[in-house]
């Protein structure tokens, strides 16, 4: 198979595929990205770099600015693929992340190669992750939200077929388009994201750089890309002193950067660590920032984990959520659609108001009470991952709709369950 595969990122939720592919004797795959990070490789795959046509202007339209970005990504790949072409490469199916815009001309350099999205999210001024933060937005803007998804509805158009990672997700896109997107996650590798053993490994093992764990028997955990509050995390904060309080020896470990990936950036450069920090007033020698980790360190602090927390808007389910379930953690999620999908309160996990930081705590507080009695928690919260989201179980359904794309065309797709 000749694949082609873009994503502004590498190699992002195309990870398994283009190692399973790239390894498979036969084919051909090319991975279209901006990141030029030359220690970043999978073998058997070669990266294309391209970069946004054009700059952006400080003029521009601000409702149109979107679609502009999207454009100038969408130009910036129809150019290097148009090179590519006169070498010769052409795909029997091309993989791409909708959104950002680079996908908008396939069709112009390979018309008769087959188009499969990968479907992350559809913005609706008045669907729930609009609304969650329950402030009052002017009409004005509320109209001006859908503009975003105007380089996606061209993919909706143009793509023989498209995956979405959760049923969630895929709930959010215009009726008329759902039959053709496959609700298929990326795959968690379970063998990887696996419990410690029996119990957790002691605390004093836990080797994060500039964390200082003396004294701590209990460790609260929360990861996430960035420290903002699509992810829940000045509501977390918020209900660390009330936790500390009631555990004198439990530590919390905070795993993310200090950025924005989806909320409103604040004005004046501020952050909402910086934010939090000035409002709440911890113990700080308990509380612990270690930033981004790498992967090895970060399965380390869940697998450490006494309580993991998980809070998101009604938006995209992060892959950490699913991470810290394949380890065995004991999860207190927020009562959100994305997270109910996915744990059962009292089955697999804990659910708790995304909203209220006291709810918060008194969750956190009484899985951290009752770490015994809710041991089959963790057990089912792994199998869970094991029969819905494993890597053995989701990558065959990708290939799957790669093979049937290229190889029968338009009408062929994956059956729903």
């Amino acid at each position: 198979m000749r694949l082609l595969v873009t994503h502004n990122n590498f190699p992002a939720q195309f990870r398994h595929v283009c190692e399973y592919l790239g390894r498979s004797p036969g084919n051909k795959v090319v991975f279209a990205t901006k990141n030029p990070r030359k220690e970043w490789v999978i073998p058997g795959v070669d990266k294309l770099i391209f970069t946004p046509d054009g700059q952006r202007s400080e003029n521009d339209y601000g409702p149109g600015r979107t679609f502009d970005e999207a454009t100038r990504h969408g130009v910036g790949l129809l150019r290097a693929l148009v090179a590519l072409k006169k070498k010769g490469f052409v795909p029997d199916v091309i993989l791409g992340h909708s959104g950002w815009g680079q996908t908008l001309f396939l069709q112009e350099v390979y018309p008769d190669t087959p188009f499969i999205g990968y479907f992350e999210w559809y913005y609706n001024a008045r669907g729930r992750e609009a609304t969650f933060d329950k402030r009052e937005k002017s009409e004005f803007d509320n109209s001006l939200l859908r503009l975003r998804n105007t380089a996606i509805l061209h993919d909706l158009v143009s793509c023989r077929a498209g995956l979405s990672p959760t049923n969630w997700q895929r709930s959010q896109f215009p009726v008329e388009f759902q039959s053709k997107i496959v609700q298929a996650h990326d795959g968690i590798n379970t063998r990887y994201f696996a419990p410690y053993g029996e119990g957790l490994p002691p605390l004093d093992k836990l080797d994060i750089p500039g964390v200082d764990l003396t004294g701590a028997k209990e460790l609260v955990t929360y990861c996430s890309r960035g420290l903002e509050p699509y992810r829940g995390f000045p509501q977390f904060y918020d209900a660390l002193p009330a936790i500390l309080a009631e555990r004198p020896d439990c530590h919390v470990l905070i795993v993310g950067d200090d950025r924005v990936c989806y909320s409103q950036k604040l004005p004046d450069g501020q952050s909402y660590k910086q934010q939090a920090v000035e409002r709440t007033k911890v113990d700080e020698k308990r509380v612990h920032f270690c930033g981004a980790l790498p992967y090895g360190k970060y399965k380390e602090v869940l697998l450490a984990s006494s309580v993991h927390v998980y809070l998101t808007w009604p938006f995209v389910l992060s892959w950490s959520f699913l991470e810290a379930m394949s380890c065995g953690c004991l999860l207190v999620g927020s009562n959100t659609d994305p997270v109910r999908e996915v744990l059962v309160h009292k089955e697999n996990g804990l659910l708790t108001d995304f909203h209220d930081p006291r709810k918060i705590a008194g969750s956190v507080i009484y899985a951290l009470k009752h770490q015994d009695r809710l041991a089959g928690l963790r057990q089912n919260a792994r199998r869970t991952v094991l029969d819905r989201y494993c890597l053995s179980k989701c990558l065959p359904l990708h290939l799957r709709l790669l093979n049937d794309v290229a190889q029968d065309g338009p009408r062929k797709l994956l059956k729903q369950p």
